[in-house]
């Protein structure tokens, strides 16, 4: 990384941030996302200074638990950092059964996932699907916090659409039951990924309950990161898209918010660099067939993250489904740009 450049807008207090008696040493943290917060990613980004990093969300149903897919989602030997899960599911006891199991493997947090807005998930009455029952929110959150000796958390949208949004009821609900902490994304379920986060929904929640707040939603520099938490008053913030392809971003607000700096991007070398120990470590955790295709879509957002329409990208790229063909490749496009 270069050196960095001064701002000169006034600086920005860093409190200690805790979940339970763990105190989590950035107020940056990697949001659990389905499909990318596998083991290398969870690994590189506290590398960059990631101060909790979730795992893929992970199904609470007991009869995937032996799959192959919920394995590589439990995996996390030889893991820094604390081990922390998201569960997804319908039905309290199963996700309190789940809870245990996880812990049991070796889990130090647990949280419940109230916010995908995923048809796939919503249509099994799960992920934010469940901010419309309320009851059961509390019935869900009260049996796994008993369930386990961990803290457990909470992650929601601001309601199930925009006349509905309850995010502070179910807060209260969560605090009662409970929970450690409490993240929200700025969206509704019915919003999707659409539109702008608003954030005025989390101060509102943050101003009705004690327990920590970490704002979610379009968080994509360090400046955003500051105002974000300016008008929430949240206790950190979570990073989900913005990271893909730009694992260094926890590092740029981590320092900002201590020293109010604006770094500059990494030099194009270092990102190459990156971005091909990443696709390595892609390849060692899954092997040589999966391995291969998943990072594809890594290697696109780095170079996305890159701008380099003004280089001539082979194609094969994406496509090349033998990994050490796909490292030459990589190493033939850090000679090119090199």
């Amino acid at each position: 990384m270069s050196t960095p450049e001064k701002d000169n807008t006034s600086s920005l207090s860093v409190p200690v941030f805790k979940i339970g008696s763990y105190e989590i040493p950035s107020q940056v943290i990697l949001a659990p996302m389905a499909g990318i917060t596998d083991q290398p990613f969870r690994q590189l980004c506290r590398q960059f200074g990631a101060g909790l990093a979730f795992s893929e969300m992970v199904s609470a149903n007991p009869r995937l638990r032996k799959s192959r897919k919920s394995q590589l989602r439990l995996n996390h030997d030889g893991e820094n950092g604390l081990r922390a899960v998201q569960l997804v599911g319908t039905e309290a006891k199963e996700l309190a059964d789940a809870a245990r199991y996880n812990v049991d493997m070796g889990a130090q947090i647990i949280d419940i996932n109230m916010g995908c807005p995923a048809k796939k998930v919503c249509t099994k009455a799960a992920g934010s699907a469940l901010l419309k029952d309320e009851i059961l929110v509390e019935q869900i959150l009260t049996q796994v916090t008993c369930a386990v000796n961990v803290p457990v958390t909470l992650k929601i949208r601001t309601g199930w659409d925009k006349n509905n949004r309850n995010a502070v009821n179910i807060a209260r609900i969560a605090e009662n039951s409970g929970i450690q902490a409490l993240t929200i994304h700025g969206r509704t379920r019915a919003c999707a990924f659409r539109g702008e986060a608003e954030y005025e929904t989390i101060q509102k929640v943050k101003q009705n309950v004690s327990m920590p707040i970490i704002a979610n939603g379009d968080i994509d520099s360090p400046q955003r990161a500051k105002r974000v938490l300016q008008i929430t008053g949240a206790d950190a913030i979570m990073i989900g898209r913005s990271a893909c392809g730009r694992p260094w971003i926890f590092d740029e607000i981590s320092q900002y918010f201590s020293g109010n700096q604006v770094i500059k991007k990494p030099f194009l070398c270092d990102v190459l660099e990156i971005m091909r120990s990443h696709v390595a470590e892609l390849h060692h955790f899954y092997g040589s067939y999966m391995g291969v295709r998943i990072a594809r879509k890594h290697i696109r957002w780095y170079l996305d993250c890159l701008n380099t329409k003004s280089i001539q990208i082979d194609k094969h790229i994406f496509l090349e489904d033998c990994p050490k063909k796909q490292m030459q490749r990589l190493e033939n496009l850090q000679n090119l740009i090199g």
